[in-house]
């Protein structure tokens, strides 16, 4: 075996005759496989020992040799090699085929490469080589030309006016003749001269001489012979990869390949010998279709004609079929395998568990650590020997569990829960033993796994080796993972019943017992508390000076502190130096307690604290600001620790609570009744108008949606004041601590459920009058299955349709990783806050800027002060400086404009969101911006919905099919005209329905016809940009790219995504949309090659193009010209340079066609092709700049340097 490490490309050709008898070990010339009485290989069949090897290790099939010591020994009986079996899983033999036979993927694929050689259509190529028509290959005195094909009446007609003066041939050995007589050096150059001549790039024949020319340069540069595409051998695959296995009751089961490998050799059987009994041209012409037949279904079943069928009339499955799709070997066998030391279980809530901790199952634990405890066992002298310690763990004696508790104590696992949306779907824990048979995991962890415990399964996995443990517990430990990689905010925010404990705990209750005490100190207020004293929500004053762990500024250190016993116990979980928090606004949060909490001394503190408005509890947005500021100032370490404690808290103090839903807490709303008689009366006047014709049947429909409507708003604003007036009730305290539930959902419950809409986003008029607690009549029921249903079925399309954008999204941008500290680039992209044509927000500045470099120095407006250098990493500090000092734009580096080839720099990626602080070399950012575009698909709407909803409208794309449309750079729906140069609108004409829009500059006036029921937007004497939209709707992103340049295309793409996530609630940093930008536009497609190298009509990388220009110009050489090219995601993952990640994507037949032909050489530069071939990817720790590296820790070190110390210098 071929060590992975051992090679850095990975070069894949077409193979030659000589080539392929090379790899044989053997002809087989029988379809036998196996002896049906012995059991044994029949000889020189599909499963022959003397060519494939012994099936036994160390014994020949005669068993004349037996055992090691007759190794490499070749048996002078039977003729096989003494030798492992496992060689049977290498060796290939061949068939020596009796006539030439064409490769189906070379003579069938679009284009055909054969075709494009000869110059010939694919039918005639077809007709020739499946013996329909003969093909001249020698004109003579004939007016007949090379390369044509005639019928055979027609030939016969030929013979008989011209003899023998003219040679034609038939199948492909005919094929083979005209394709060894191809001068590869000479075709090119005459094409080459032919493509100067066409002026117009779009013609035809320019096109197809485009496509030949790319052929005959790749078997031209990749040293391939065109007649390699005719096989004169073929090759048959190591028998244990198409296996044969007895069943019970003798019969055998075999793989598709032995049935089409013995179809080809009995035909190629059948033909030699017809051809030494010198039979009729006519039936050895049928025999050589057949096994012309027998090779295509072998190689591509299905491709040509009809599948050759098994028993049962299944499809036999070909060499092609075994490659392909989910199933094939690429997506099943080499990106994703079954590894061992795994498990999975059902999980269950461990809410006494340290973040890190997970619970595991003692058995299961038992069976994953076996090899180890085994080992425990044995060292520790428990079990003499490691059969007797196997005895032991099978009777689960109790000796062992004290060696398990050994061998898993900081031996981390990692738990990963399907669907693996993002990189938060595989975590690391500490485990530790728990009885029963689930697995338990921390409540907080279950946002990134998106885990609930209504019968959801984990899977388990252990990491064996010192670095992958390293690796789990510095990298993946569950409390690292703290932040969400999309938009960096925590992801970790306590839910549900740790809400609403905390909610509970922090509320304020006027003229609760022991309100406007004063105490000497905070713990004197706790004592009090826990004897009964004061109550848990009583507002008390404790003097400032008093707080020996918090922070005050200094104004405040005389005064008194309002506040509760309820906020000093939650106060108690943050680390000392963090400000007291006892409010829920931003200033608290972020800088000090607010001026409005303290009292002088010497004032009257009951009649003060009566007088203060009552603060908000603080409810889940507040909690997550808190973490998110924790987590900007102090480690990882404290965040888990406050986390671990705000989720004690808060379950300690809703069971406290007693909180919980009786049917006594929904209350009906006391207008309902006049509102929906009012409504009624109304909506029959409306029907009354349109009876007499006063209104249109669509006015109708939309007032009686209306009135509806508008029904539902008064009946919910009357229950949401109730709610208000009663903010102690359990469903207020639900709802407002957005623990769970929605004002809406209680206006279900309690006031009516209101219209329903039908699958096709249209509304039933008549409304469901009746509330969840009254119960619906059986007509409201069937009139709400409509939209239940279509929700359903949405989801289920919608979950399948965002995995497959994801899964897309990966491909395209997999080898992007961080290579470099700096790129060294002068460019950048000067931003804006996104803002939506009516101008409400999309994504403000500082959301935008934070954590990015400056590309330039950034001035005080109106002075040439510098208020931010060059290259300064932007905090949430600068960036606040920045927007005070009135500054709306702002010159970033940008990913788009990165240098670095198959990659970005750390200056211009910026900050790491997943980790909050500066992105490392090596990490793979290209596979976080997809994760982070896709996991968020599945909250995405689904449907085209109608923009007015009630109020009429067009029909937008938004949701899921708008961010397909975008990335796949498809044709819009109802697509704007642009304006295709800068200039002022001079005249509009309207014709038909559409609009004429002529724009004029000094140079030219040029005329725009929009399409048909287009909306201006734009009037005459308006000045326009180039790219500017002239009429309303979405813009072709290929148009705007021929108007402008590929930054602002890429900066289109990265709003109209944005416009749509943000629309839907989801936050996504820009970066990740910038990636996937980056990669849209990576490729030039060749229009004059100049001196260069490139051939016209090719697509070529941006940096290839420039580097090859660069030179050019030093040499004082002609320059290439080319266009930039959009591709949508598919077609990128399709054009990138490795083919192995493009075959294991899709098309893979052709794909490896294409690499063949072009000789084409993997260097292994994306993580995919190196998951395939077995090697480390080129990523995290196996990223190259940390392969080469060596570490030697001095025993001092270790000694006195806390781990975190040692971890950032081994960072460092």
């Amino acid at each position: 075996m071929m060590d992975a490490n051992s090679f850095a490309g990975l070069r894949i050709a077409i193979a030659s005759p000589e080539k392929i008898r090379s790899w044989s070990y053997g002809e087989v010339k029988k379809a036998e496989t196996m002896n049906y009485r012995t059991l044994k290989p029949e000889r020189d069949g599909l499963f022959c020992e003397k060519i494939f090897g012994p099936t036994k290790d160390f014994e020949c099939a005669c068993g004349k040799y037996k055992r090691l010591r007759y190794k490499n020994i070749i048996c002078d009986r039977c003729g096989v090699e003494v030798t492992k079996s496992k060689v049977r899983r290498e060796r290939m033999g061949h068939i020596e085929l009796a006539t030439p036979v064409s490769h189906i993927w070379f003579f069938k694929g679009v284009p055909s490469r054969m075709g494009l050689v000869l110059d010939m259509s694919p039918r005639d190529l077809e007709e020739v080589l499946y013996f329909v028509s003969y093909v001249v290959l020698d004109p003579g005195d004939t007016p007949l030309e090379k390369k044509q094909t005639i019928s055979d009446k027609e030939y016969r007609s030929y013979y008989e006016k011209y003899g023998n003066t003219f040679r034609v041939g038939m199948g492909a050995e005919a094929i083979k003749e005209l394709l060894k007589e191809v001068d590869l050096q000479k075709e090119v150059d005459t094409i080459k001269k032919e493509i100067d001549e066409i002026k117009d790039s779009s013609s035809q024949k320019r096109v197809r001489l485009i496509k030949r020319l790319d052929v005959l340069d790749a078997f031209l540069e990749s040293g391939n012979r065109p007649e390699w595409m005719i096989l004169d051998a073929l090759p048959v695959i190591p028998p244990e990869l198409r296996p044969m296995i007895q069943l019970d009751g003798g019969r055998f089961a075999t793989s598709d390949l032995n049935d089409l490998y013995r179809r080809v050799i009995n035909r190629n059987n059948r033909l030699k010998k017809l051809i030494d009994l010198s039979a009729p041209s006519i039936i050895i012409q049928n025999e050589k279709r057949m096994l012309q037949e027998a090779v295509d279904a072998l190689f591509d079943n299905g491709r040509r004609g009809k599948n050759i069928t098994g028993p049962g009339n299944r499809p036999l499955k070909s060499l092609s079929s075994m490659l392909k799709g989910k199933q094939g070997r690429f997506r099943q066998n080499l990106l994703g395998k079954r590894v061992d030391y795994s498990g999975r279980s059902v999980i269950v809530v461990g809410p006494s568990l340290k973040m890190h901790e997970c619970g595991l199952p003692k058995e299961m634990a038992l069976e994953l650590f076996k090899p180890h405890v085994i080992h425990g066992l044995v060292s520790k002298e428990i079990a003499s020997n490691i059969k007797a310690a196997k005895r032991m763990i099978e009777n689960q004696d109790e000796r062992v569990w004290d060696v398990v508790e050994e061998v898993i104590k900081e031996h981390p696992v990692m738990l990963n829960r399907a669907p693996t949306l993002h990189r938060l779907g595989i975590q690391a824990f500490e485990p530790k033993l728990v009885d029963g048979k689930a697995i338990r995991i921390h409540p907080l962890v279950c946002e990134g796994f998106n885990a609930d415990f209504d019968g959801d399964q984990m899977a388990i996995h252990v990491p064996i080796s010192e670095e992958a443990q390293a690796e789990a517990r510095i990298l993946m430990l569950a409390s690292n993972n703290i932040l969400s990689p999309k938009d960096g905010s925590p992801i970790v925010t306590p839910r549900q019943d740790m809400v609403l404990g905390n909610y509970y705990l922090t509320m304020e209750k006027p003229g609760a017992k022991g309100e406007g005490r004063a105490f000497r100190n905070s713990d004197d207020v706790i004592m009090a508390f826990q004897r009964g004293e004061v109550d848990m929500h009583a507002r008390v004053a404790v003097p400032v000076k008093s707080f020996k762990h918090k922070i005050f500024p200094d104004k405040y250190l005389d005064k008194y502190l309002v506040t509760t016993p309820g906020k000093l116990i939650f106060n108690d979980v943050f680390p000392d130096t963090f400000q007291y928090i006892n409010d829920g606004t931003s200033e608290n949060a972020t800088k000090s307690t607010p001026a409005v909490h303290f009292i002088d001394k010497g004032k009257n503190i009951p009649e003060e604290i009566k007088n203060k408005e009552l603060v908000p509890a603080f409810n889940k947005s507040v909690i997550g600001k808190l973490i998110s500021q924790i987590y900007k100032r102090y480690h990882t370490t404290e965040t888990s620790v406050m986390l671990d404690a705000i989720k004690n808290l808060g379950f300690k103090y809703s069971t406290i609570s007693g909180v919980s839903i009786s049917i006594d807490d929904i209350k009906e709303s006391s207008i309902k009744k006049d509102v929906i008689n009012e409504a009624q009366n109304k909506v029959d006047t409306i029907n009354k108008q349109f009876r007499r014709g006063l209104i249109t049947d669509q006015e109708r429909y939309e007032n009686v949606i209306q009135t509806w409507f508008d029904a539902k708003d008064k009946i919910y604003d009357d229950l949401n004041n109730q709610l208000k007036a009663n903010p102690n009730s359990s469903i207020s305290m639900m709802i407002n601590s957005k623990a769970r539930g929605s004002i809406d959902q209680y206006g279900q419950l309690a006031g009516m459920r209101g219209i329903v809409s039908k699958p096709n986003g249209d509304y039933v008029e008549i409304p469901i009058t009746s509330s969840l607690s009254e119960g619906v009549t059986v007509s409201e029921f069937f009139t709400s299955t409509h939209g239940t249903r279509k929700g359903a079925v949405d989801t289920a399309l919608k979950t399948a349709d965002a995995g497959y954008l994801t899964r897309r999204l990966v491909d395209v941008v997999q080898d992007v990783i961080v290579k470099a500290n700096d790129c060294g680039t002068d460019q950048g992209v000067v931003i804006e806050a996104f803002k939506n044509t009516d101008g409400t927000l999309i994504e403000s500045l500082e959301d935008r800027i934070v954590g990015r470099y400056t590309s330039k120095n950034i001035l005080k407006p109106g002075t040439k002060e510098v208020l931010v250098e060059k290259d300064t990493y932007i905090t949430e500090r600068i960036a606040e400086k920045i927007i005070e000092a009135g500054i709306t734009k702002v010159p970033i580096r940008s990913v788009l404009t990165c240098k670095i080839d198959h990659g970005v720099c750390r200056k211009c990626y910026g900050r790491n969101l997943a980790t909050g602080s500066e992105v490392e070399i090596g990490e793979a950012v290209g596979i976080m911006a997809a994760q982070s575009i896709g996991e968020p698909g599945t909250q995405l709407t689904m449907r085209n919905f109608n923009t007015g909803g009630v109020a009429g409208g067009d029909d937008i794309t938004q949701g899921l099919p708008r961010v397909t449309e975008i990335f796949e750079a498809r044709n819009p729906k109802g697509k704007a005209t642009i304006s295709e140069i800068n200039g002022v609108v001079t005249e509009i004409k309207e014709d038909g329905g559409s609009f004429k829009i002529s724009v004029k500059n000094d140079v030219e006036t040029r005329e725009h016809v929009t399409n048909y029921g287009a909306k201006l937007i734009v009037e005459k004497g308006q000045e326009v940009k180039a790219g500017e939209r002239l009429t309303a709707g979405p813009i072709n992103p290929k148009e705007l790219l021929v108007v402008t340049d590929p930054i602002t295309v890429q900066q289109y793409i990265l709003y109209e995504i944005q416009k749509v996530y943000r629309s839907q609630g989801v936050d996504i940093s820009d970066k990740h949309v910038e990636i996937m930008a980056k990669r849209m536009i990576s490729k030039i497609r060749i229009v004059d090659s100049g001196d260069s190298y490139f051939l016209p009509g090719t697509m070529i990388n941006i940096n290839e193009f420039t580097e090859e220009n660069k030179k050019l110009i030093l040499e004082g050489k002609r320059p290439s010209t080319g266009k930039p090219v959009l591709l949508g995601i598919t077609k990128a993952s399709l054009e990138t340079d490795s083919f192995l990640s493009a075959a294991s994507f899709q098309e893979t037949t052709r794909i490896l066609t294409d690499a063949a032909v072009h000789g084409k050489v993997d260097h292994l530069t994306g993580l995919k092709e190196n998951v395939i071939i077995g090697k480390l990817i080129p990523a995290g720790t196996g990223a190259k700049k940390y392969r080469d590296t060596e570490y030697t820790l001095e025993n001092a070190l270790l000694k006195d340097e806390p781990l975190e110390a040692l971890e950032q210098e081994l960072m460092d």
